[in-house]
């Protein structure tokens, strides 16, 4: 018996792995963040398959399903929305499920700020603009940023941010990142990427609060910030550039 940590994407039924859901269909147990995840999704488990929403219930209630699981010698897929290992919980119930001596593994999804430059047909790293992107997010109900990771420092990078979970807290984003980027730097609040009802808000980091209160957003959205976004004056870069040798592109003699 072994759980199956799934990363099912950020919404579109068909941004799933091959893997993630050859597990889906295959498990007699599927539990799933039914928040986050659409039930087109889980519509993939078995004739009979246990599947269950697990929004409202608590760590305890979840572990349980699993150690229930074992003792009817079942594999769980355990789904969780884009990829796991982003804001995903998944640390925790791993914890409990060594503790408990319950085999695991993980199944990468596809990352909410990687689907919402799909869509938006946007490359995050420019050449000498931006070749960094950093994930992250601020602190409000949820647990306090480690020390060294608040948006004023990761601010002074000058990198792509891609800020989660914070939508309801415009205010303190544009306070933090106007000193470092400008108050006309490019933004883009991706919201609910994937989904039917998906809808991107360009902004400035100044017309930030004011756009997204307008559309009446206040969960599940993704900030973008950074100068890449709107960049298209720019050097190529030197992967393709034939005065560029490299290993597979060998320097030609004269």
């Amino acid at each position: 018996m072994t759980v199956h940590f799934i990363g099912a994407g950020p919404g579109d039924p068909e941004l799933i792995t091959v893997k993630g859901l050859r597990l889906i269909q295959s498990c007699p147990v599927c539990l799933y963040a039914g928040s986050l995840v659409p039930e087109t999704v889980v519509a993939a488990a078995p004739e009979g398959a246990r599947v269950v929403d697990t929004a409202p219930m608590t760590l305890d209630q979840i572990v349980a399903e699993m150690e229930a699981a074992r003792e009817r010698g079942q594999d769980v897929a355990r789904v969780h929305s884009g990829d796991p290992s982003l804001y995903g919980a998944i640390a925790e119930q791993i914890r409990r499920l060594k503790a408990l001596g319950i085999p695991y593994d993980v199944t990468p999804g596809v990352p909410a700020f990687a689907a919402a430059a799909a869509a938006l047909g946007q490359e995050l790293t420019i050449p000498e603009v931006a070749q960094t992107v950093i994930l992250t997010r601020t602190a409000m109900k949820s647990s306090a940023m480690p020390p060294g990771e608040d948006l004023d420092t990761l601010g002074r990078t000058g990198a792509t941010l891609a800020v989660h979970l914070s939508v309801r807290n415009l205010l303190e984003v544009q306070r933090r990142l106007i000193p470092h980027y400008g108050a006309d730097c490019p933004v883009v609040v991706a919201y609910r990427v994937g989904w039917p009802d998906q809808l991107f808000i360009h902004a400035t980091l100044e017309t930030l609060r004011d756009r997204v209160r307008a559309e009446k957003i206040t969960r599940t959205a993704l900030i973008l910030v950074g100068p890449a976004l709107a960049e298209t004056d720019f050097r190529d870069s030197a992967l393709y550039d034939g005065a560029h040798p490299h290993i597979l592109r060998p320097k030609r003699s004269a």
